[in-house]
């Protein structure tokens, strides 16, 4: 088996629409690191931009198929406001064309939020008990 190649060090990011395309893939090839679609719907932001951070590549020894696929940490933008913070596993091919976040402020400022956000789970834990 060949090495794997470097981890992108490239912060990308997806508006909702681009987000919800990579999460249904995600979903179609079965893979782990995703997000229910019906929470999605009812909780992103429309009209929000979205980041992926890689962090390793995620190899399936009984799936070739998919291997090896990025792991990406994702900051959600919430339609109050709030971001969250959940993974997602994603092609590399689908990684490659989004946005690349270029400014090192920017990619330092998108690290500073997800260092800060609550988790997907937390919030929704949160949330559930309000209700």
């Amino acid at each position: 088996m060949a090495a794997d190649p470097p981890v992108p060090r490239l912060v990308k990011a997806a508006d909702t629409k681009a987000l919800l395309a990579l999460e249904d893939k995600a979903a179609s090839l079965g893979l782990s690191q995703r997000l229910l679609p019906a929470w999605l719907g009812e909780n992103v932001a429309p009209a929000a931009r979205h980041y992926l951070w890689p962090g390793i590549w995620h190899r399936l020894s009984h799936r070739p198929e998919v291997s090896p696929h990025l792991r990406c940490e994702l900051l959600l933008q919430l339609r109050g406001g709030e971001q969250v913070l959940s993974l997602l596993d994603i092609m590399p091919a689908d990684f490659e064309p989004l946005l690349t976040v270029a400014s090192r402020s920017e990619v330092l400022r998108v690290r500073h939020r997800m260092d800060l956000a609550r988790s997907v789970r937390e919030w929704t834990e949160e949330h559930v008990g309000k209700a």
